[in-house]
C-alpha cells in the first residue's frame, strides 16, 4: 500500500490541470510536484492530451527519455519561439567549427615550428634532403603582394600549410623586424 503522502501531493501535471492525481497517473513519475514549471512548459508547447497519447504509445522504459526530450524542447521553445533547440544546436555547431579552425591553425603552427627545428645535416654527414627556400606571396589589402615565411624550408613531398603569423604583417617582410622571428630575443 502506498503512503498517504503520495495522495496528498498531486503531480505537477495534475496540479496544473486542476484534477485529482489518481494512482497510476501517467504523468506522476515524470512530473514531480516540486517541478511545476517543467509541466507548464511542456503543456504550453505540446498540450496535455498529446503528451498523454505519446506516453501511452511508448514502452515504459522509453517514457523517461521522451519526457526529458519534450521538456528540453519545450524550455527551448519558451526561450526562443522561432528556433527552439535547433537554434541552440546551430549555435553550438558554429562554435565547434570556429574552435576546429583555431585548432587546425594551432596544429599548423606546431608543424611549422617542429619542421623548422629539424636539423638539415647530421654531425659528420652531408645534407639529408635538398631543401629549397619557400617564398610564398599573399595578397594584401592594397592588392599588392609581399613576401612572407622567409627562412622556412620545405621538404620535398611535404605540403606547406598556409597560415599568416601576426609578425608577417610588417611591410618590409623582414622576419627580424617588428615583434617576431629569431632575431628579436
Amino acid at each position: 500500500m502506498a503512503s498517504s503522502s503520495s495522495y496528498n501531493s498531486p503531480c505537477a501535471a495534475c496540479k496544473f490541470l486542476r484534477r485529482k492525481c489518481m494512482p497510476g497517473c501517467i504523468f506522476a513519475p515524470y512530473f514531480p510536484p516540486e517541478e511545476p514549471q517543467k509541466f507548464a512548459n511542456v503543456h504550453k508547447i505540446f498540450g496535455a492530451s498529446n503528451v498523454t497519447k505519446l506516453l501511452n504509445e511508448l514502452l515504459p522504459h522509453q517514457r523517461e527519455d521522451a519526457v526529458n526530450s519534450l521538456a528540453y524542447e519545450a524550455e527551448a521553445r519558451v526561450r526562443d519561439p522561432v528556433y527552439g533547440c535547433v537554434g541552440a544546436i546551430s549555435f553550438l555547431q558554429r562554435q565547434v567549427q570556429r574552435l576546429q579552425k583555431e585548432l587546425d591553425a594551432a596544429n599548423a603552427d606546431l608543424i611549422r615550428f617542429a619542421c623548422n627545428d629539424i636539423p638539415t645535416t647530421l654531425p659528420g654527414a652531408t645534407s639529408i634532403h635538398h631543401h629549397q627556400p619557400v617564398h610564398r606571396q599573399r595578397p594584401t589589402a592594397a592588392g599588392t603582394h609581399d613576401q612572407f615565411n622567409r627562412g622556412f624550408y620545405q621538404t620535398p613531398g611535404v605540403p606547406l600549410l598556409s597560415y599568416n603569423f601576426p609578425w608577417n604583417d610588417n611591410p618590409s617582410g623582414d622576419m627580424n623586424e617588428g615583434g617576431g622571428g629569431e632575431g628579436n630575443m
